[in-house]
Order: C-alpha cells, then structure tokens, then sequence
C-alpha cells in the first residue's frame, strides 16, 4: 500500500478546515495497521470467554447456564446493533463511530472484569456487544473511504485479522484462568483499548461532513421492528438448545411467530418508507441478495460447524479438551495463509473463481469431518487435516465474498459490512443451535453431529449454482 497518498475524495461544500485536512497526506499502512489492531481485540473477545466459563461460574457462585448467557447476551447484542452500527456510522461519520466503539468496548470490558454479580456481567457484555458491533462496520468505512484503489485489498485483508484473533483468544483464556483470574479476559482489552483509542485520534483521518447523509434521519420504526425480529429468532433458536426442551411448549410457537410477523412487518415498512433503516435493494436487489446469501451459508454455516469440531473430537474420538481446542488453530492458520494469497490474486481472478473453489473445499473439508479416519492416520490427524482444509475454503472465499458487495455501492459500505456480519452471525447461530438441539436428544452423539457435517456439506454443494449470480468484477473499484 502506498502510505502517504491523498485523499481526494473530499465532497464540495466542505468547511475549509475539514477539506483541508481531508486533504492531508494519510499514513495507509498505520492507519490499516491501527484497523487492524482494534479488530483483533474485538475478534478475540470472541473466542476468549468460552475458555473461563467454568472458573467465572464458580468465580460468581453461578449456575452453568448463567454462566453461558455471557456468551449468549453479547451474541445477541452484537447481532441487533450491527445494522444499527452500520447506520450510524453513515450518518455521523467512520471516525466517530470507530472510536466511540472502541471507548464503549473498553469501558464495558474493565467494568465486565470487575463486576461481582453474575446479572451485572450478562447486561455489561450486552453493552459491550454494543461497541464490538461498531467496529467492522466504521473500519470498514475508513478503508473505503481514504484507501483509494488500494481499497479492494485492504478490505480482503481484513478475512486475515479475524482469524489471529479467534486462535488467540482461547490462549489467553487458558493462560489468565490457570495463572489469575477469570476476570483477566476482560482486563486484557483495557491497555489495548485504551492504546487504539490513542492512535486513532492521532492518525486515523477526521471525517468531512457530507450534507445528504447528515439530513438523513433515524428510523427508528424500522430498528426496532429489525431488532425484535432477529431478538425472537435467536433466542427461539437458543432455546432449542436446551435439554429440557419440550416440542409443545409455547415458546417455540410464539417465539417464531414473533421472530416471522416483526421481521415481515420490517420488510413491509421499509419498502414504504422514504428513508428505510436499510434500503431494500441491499438486502435482496440485483446481486446484493445473491452475495448476502453466500455470506449466510458459506461464512454463517461454515462458522457455525467448525465451532462445534472441538465437541466432535470429544463425543466421537475421546479426545482431551486441549487437543480438541487445537483443531481450531489449524483450521485458522489455514484461513489467514489463504486468505492474504486470494485478497492479492483477487484482480485477477474476480469474485466466482475463488467462491467455487473454497465453496467446493468447505464441502469436502466437512465431509472428511463426517468420515472415519482411513489410510491408517490417527483421529487427530484426521481431523486437523478436516479443519485444514475448511481454513482454506473459507481463505480463500474471503476476500470475494467483502469485496463483492461492496464495489456495488461503496458509498454504503459500512452499512453493507454490517449486513455482511450480521449475516454471518446469524447463520452461525442458527447452525449451532439447531445442531445442538439434535445433538442433545441423540443417543449418539458423535455420529449424529457426523449426520449433520454431511447435510450441511450436502446443502453447501447444492448451493454453489447462486455463485453464478454473484457481480463479477476485475480490478480495482
């Protein structure tokens, strides 16, 4: 990347001061650098928690169940706020929005870590979950907007951060737990936070204020009717989990018809409202629907199974909890290597040759999941070489699948980057959820869950005709 190019993309209009600033050489490789770094404390909150649930139920005097709803409430919350994230972020500006993410997500994190009620942690990771939601959305608008046509391969780079994140979090998880304190996993954000914070508002460029988006206003019909469909789902979803579910309960019932009226209500009001939460076309418009599509299979149904490998390796092969832990470190070792060849081959290639390829490899990396180990290589082996290959599907279909429906609408990125990420959440959801609803009332597990890696390998196959749907597009945008 060029680190010291201008960015000419200052709107006419602007106050001098601000047109002059914009104007400013940027530092890209800093300030990318600096992008960088707040994702990968976000993407390690992801993972880190999962590792202290036990030591925080105990820590709190808690029930396990409580325990979990700390991942559960961030889940949630992270999920509601990305549209509203993404919305936010347009109308005043990726800089604000970037770090009063980041100030949000470090404060909750030092209040997280200090709390001595198990109720209190639930709501500070909600509201943590609320700053967490900001930074994708505002990054992702700083890059596009002030990275010029270098905007492509910054934005496929970013399939490389999450990954780094999510293997370090159980590292440090195990390290804070075994040698301090649960309350360490939190802790941990703080210094980081606070030194991300600094470099941003010492590098990062200032927003210009752009007319149009600053008459813009809320709509708040629309968030909430959004907010209340997708809340109804994935706790009806979460509550499918649950052992002591009973099919006849009411609600399950009322749980989907909420989840299906709020969420038909939403699409309802926003085709008839003049200045919708989310305009229509980026949710289901000409190539837009198609890439969102993939994103909810291919990245939500994907995340969704290589999570739960590590309890495969454990129902089905015995193995340890650490050596099942570690699967995971191959599968995202995988994912970064590839995910840096295809953001750099992307001009080259384009967006379909890639989502075949890594579509095509998920599939078989997950069916080698289902399949006993042949050949005479060990369980472990086997496995790790499963997740291997699914790292680099997914590698390798990043950088296509952030860049596709971006380069149809740059001047909506953040909100599309939101949309990316809220579809991918969902859909790892979802797969989580109803997996372990089928895995509780088996009585096998391990070949129920290889059941299931064969259905959902099934669906990734038959899905890979929309690929042809998806813009195609060669160079930069």
């Amino acid at each position: 990347m060029n680190d010291t190019e201008p960015d000419n993309l200052t709107p006419s209009g602007a106050p001098a001061a601000a047109a002059a600033a914009a104007q400013a050489p940027i530092r890209r490789g800093l300030v990318f650098a600096i992008v960088a770094l707040a994702l990968i404390m976000m993407s390690i909150n992801s993972t880190i928690v999962a590792t202290a649930l036990s030591a925080l139920q105990h820590g709190l005097n808690t029930s396990i169940n409580w325990a979990g709803w700390t991942i559960t409430a961030y889940a949630v919350g992270f999920v509601l706020m990305l549209p509203v994230s993404g919305k936010l972020s347009e109308r005043y500006g990726h800089y604000k929005v970037f770090l009063v993410s980041i100030i949000a997500f470090t404060v909750a994190s030092l209040l997280c870590g200090l709390v001595n009620d198990i109720y209190a942690l639930i709501a500070l990771r909600a509201l943590q979950a609320v700053g967490g939601a900001g930074f994708t959305p505002s990054a992702t608008g700083i890059i596009v907007k002030h990275f010029g046509d270098q905007r492509d391969r910054a934005v496929g780079l970013f399939g490389s951060i999450f990954p780094i994140g999510s293997m370090l979090g159980p590292i440090f998880g195990g390290l804070f737990v075994e040698y301090w304190s649960w309350r360490g996993i939190f802790f941990v954000n703080v210094p980081i936070g606070i030194v991300v914070a600094f470099l941003v508002m010492r590098y990062v460029p200032r927003d210009v204020p752009e007319r149009a988006l600053a008459r813009a206003r809320m709509d708040l019909l629309g968030i909430a009717l959004l907010g209340t469909g997708l809340l109804a789902g994935m706790l009806t979803t979460s509550y499918l989990a649950e052992t002591s579910v009973h099919t006849l309960s009411f609600v399950l019932p009322v749980g989907i018809a909420l989840s299906i009226g709020s969420l038909w209500a939403f699409f309802r009001h926003i085709n008839r409202t003049d200045e919708p939460a989310i305009p229509p076309r980026l949710i289901y418009g000409g190539g837009f629907g198609q890439v969102n599509f993939v994103n909810l299979l291919y990245g939500g149904l994907t995340s969704g199974s290589i999570a739960l490998a590590p309890l495969y390796a454990i129902n089905r092969y015995h193995m340890s909890a650490l050596n099942s832990g570690t699967l995971l470190i191959a599968q995202g070792l995988a994912a970064i290597l590839f995910s840096v060849a295809a953001a750099f081959a992307l001009r080259r290639t384009g967006y379909r040759p890639p989502l075949y390829v890594g579509g095509s490899i998920i599939a078989f990396g997950i069916v080698l999941l289902a399949l006993k180990p042949m050949f005479g290589i060990a369980p472990y082996e086997w496995l790790a070489g499963s997740a291997f290959l699914i790292g680099v599907g997914s590698g390798t279909i990043n950088p296509a699948t952030r860049n596709a429906g971006l380069q149809l609408a740059p001047e909506r990125s953040s909100t599309l980057a939101a949309l990316r990420s809220m579809f991918m959440a969902t859909g790892a959801i979802v797969t989580i959820s109803v997996a372990t609803a089928i895995l509780a009332a088996a009585s096998d597990p391990g070949g129920a869950q290889a059941a299931i890696y064969v259905a959902a390998a099934v669906l990734l196959i038959a899905a890979l005709p929309v690929i042809t749907r998806v813009p195609e597009h060669h160079g930069s945008w």
